[in-house]
This record gives structure tokens, sequence and C-alpha cells, in this order.
């Protein structure tokens, strides 16, 4: 069973992850997004739209599966290595990608949001951030790289110390999102943004957008993430505690 669905608008392919309830990013459903995005390339589309919902864009990784892994390290290892290797694939796209969040972005599903060009969220009662330090863990150099990119220093700053989770409409007041629309237009309206875009000499258009996106490349090298420190720090006994209190709470 394939979590991930995939729709052609003329040059423009839409990716959808589609592992209900709320899109949890466990390998499968990663490195499906990732195949997708590489045979979207290969197929020679000009544009994606990466969307997910309703409701939920992606609620980040999948807590309950990394749990149950217990002490196997390298299966937990490969499964943070499927998540930053879409995060990568995004980042290193050849084409423009728009994020289309229909609904909540925390935490893993805010990290591929950042990886996009673009995002188009939904208005109403939906949130997104990055709220790694709830549930004790600490973004990696790489990740925090892409947050301050996007809003700046001193604000990524606090959101980060903080763990914070901003609704919408104070995530495109302070440049965590690009725009608001309807929920049911997120996907249709990144399909508009792309063909706007698209409409612009290729090779200049292309070539700009590689070197002015440089910098989130070089965030997401292995040297910037850190993965073995990382998961280190998941095994301290703190964060497991804030993650099973997480989980238990999700489960009521």
């Amino acid at each position: 069973m394939s979590f991930v669905e995939t729709q052609t608008h003329g040059d423009i392919v839409e990716i959808r992850l589609a592992r209900a309830p709320v899109n949890a990013l466990n390998p499968q459903l990663c490195n499906e997004t990732r195949e997708a995005i590489e045979q979207a390339v290969h197929h020679g589309a000009h544009g994606i739209v990466l969307s997910g919902g309703p409701k939920v864009f992606s609620a980040g990784l999948d807590v309950p599966y990394l749990l149950s892994l217990g002490d196997q390290r390298d299966h937990l290892l490969l499964a943070w290595q499927a998540f930053f290797g879409l995060a990568r694939t995004l980042a290193a796209a050849p084409l423009p990608v728009v994020a289309a969040l229909g609904g909540h972005a925390p935490a893993g599903g805010c990290v591929l949001a950042l990886c996009c060009d673009y995002r188009i969220m939904a208005s109403g009662p939906y949130r997104i951030g990055l709220n790694e330090t709830q549930v004790g863990l600490v973004a990696p150099e790489g990740i925090q790289r892409l947050m301050r990119r996007v809003v700046g220093a001193y604000r990524a700053e606090r959101l980060l110390v903080g763990g914070e989770m901003v609704d919408a409409d104070t995530a495109l007041q302070i440049g965590l999102v690009d725009e608001l629309v309807e929920i049911e237009n997120v996907a249709q309206r990144g399909r508009v943004w792309l063909e706007q875009l698209l409409s612009l000499p290729r090779s200049a258009m292309l070539h700009t957008r590689q070197l002015a996106r440089a910098d989130l490349v070089e965030a997401l090298r292995p040297e910037h993430i850190e993965l073995d420190r990382f998961v280190d720090a998941w095994y301290a006994p703190d964060t497991q505690s804030a993650l099973k209190a997480l989980v238990a709470k999700l489960g009521k």
C-alpha cells in the first residue's frame, strides 16, 4: 500500500502525503515521497506541489513508531536518515516546489515546508513550528538554519528555544508562510503560483534559484545535522519521558 498519491497538471505534479490520519512520517512515507519527487524530475516536470491534509499537512515524525524501536539504534538511525534524505531531496530539487499546507505542520512537517520554495497555508485554526524542545529534543544546527533563513535570527531563536507553534495568521505575519488561503484552495493556489514562476525565462529563473538556495542545501549537509549525536540525545531519560507523555496525550 502506497502512502503517496500523485496527480499531473501539465508541467506541474502534485505529490500528496496520504498516510491517514495525520501523515506521520515513518520511513515508508519518507522514502516514497522522495522517490515521487525524483520520478517527477525524471519525467520532465517543471514544478511540484507538495500537499497533505486535510487539516494536517504532516504531524511530523511517527513518534510511536520510533519509540517502538526501543534500543534498536540501527533501525532508529535508518528512520531518521529516511527523513533527512527526504528533506535534502526537497532542498536540492532542481525545480521549484511549493508546500501546500492544508492544516497543521509541526516539527518534521514544518521542516519539509521550510525546504520548499514557497509556503501556502490554510487560513484558520492551524499551527506550524518546530516544537522539539517541548519533548526534550534539540533541533540540529542545520534545521535551526532553515528557520533562521526564513524568519531571521532573533525570531528564530525565540521560536526554537520555546518550541513555539504559531497560528496561521502569526506565521504569515513573521514570514514563516507566504500566503493564507481557504483550506480547499491550498493546492490549487500552489499550482497558480508555480505557473506564474514558470512563465519566466526558464534558464535564468532556475540558475538564479540555484544560487539563492545554496545556503539551504548547505544547511542540511550531514555535518550540520550530526545524526549520531541527535540519536544519542533521543535516548536521554528526560527525552524518553517527554516523548512517552506526548504519545499518551495523543492517544487520549
